[in-house]
């Protein structure tokens, strides 16, 4: 989910910085929290997907072991639930999302920086990375608010 301006943006603008401090600080948090954001989702799901690998890998060799019963049953019962889990919080769908979105902001960053693409011969250099940042964040934050909407709502009647 797309995070509010930041305690330090939301700090610079009331401190009375420029506009385009605040929006350099707005460009520099988000592309923080995305990215730490995408770092977080990565580790879980590849966690979580081992943990789904070795258990179902194991239960074969558990039943060939003559293993008790309700080790395997739990056993089952653990992919079950991490796959849930999985399904729940979307772990790997925000790993690509947040992803996506940090690279989208860093290209902004360098575009920005080069003078380059949409900055080159422009009015306002800063209004405009505040317009294209805020567009980014709101984009990804529609996919999001759609996904949760998605996980939420029972599937339709056939």
């Amino acid at each position: 989910m797309t995070v509010d301006p930041g305690p330090r943006a939301a700090g610079a603008a009331l401190r009375g910085l420029s506009p385009a401090d605040t929006t350099w600080t707005r460009l520099q948090d988000q592309i923080g929290w995305y990215d730490r954001k995408s770092g977080q989702a990565q580790s879980w799901f590849k966690w979580l997907k081992v943990a789904t690998l070795g258990l179902a890998a194991g239960l074969p060799v558990a039943v060939v072991a003559s293993a008790p019963g309700w080790l395997v049953a739990s056993m089952g019962a653990l992919v079950a639930v991490i796959e849930g889990v999985q399904q729940l919080y979307k772990f790997q769908e925000n790993w690509i999302t947040y992803r996506s979105t940090c690279e989208q902001l860093r290209h902004e960053q360098y575009l920005y920086l080069a003078g380059a693409g949409p900055y080159v011969d422009v009015g306002s250099r800063d209004a405009l990375l505040a317009e294209r940042i805020e567009g980014l964040v709101s984009q990804e934050h529609a996919k999001w608010a759609a996904t949760q909407e998605q996980t939420a709502s029972p599937p339709a009647p056939q």
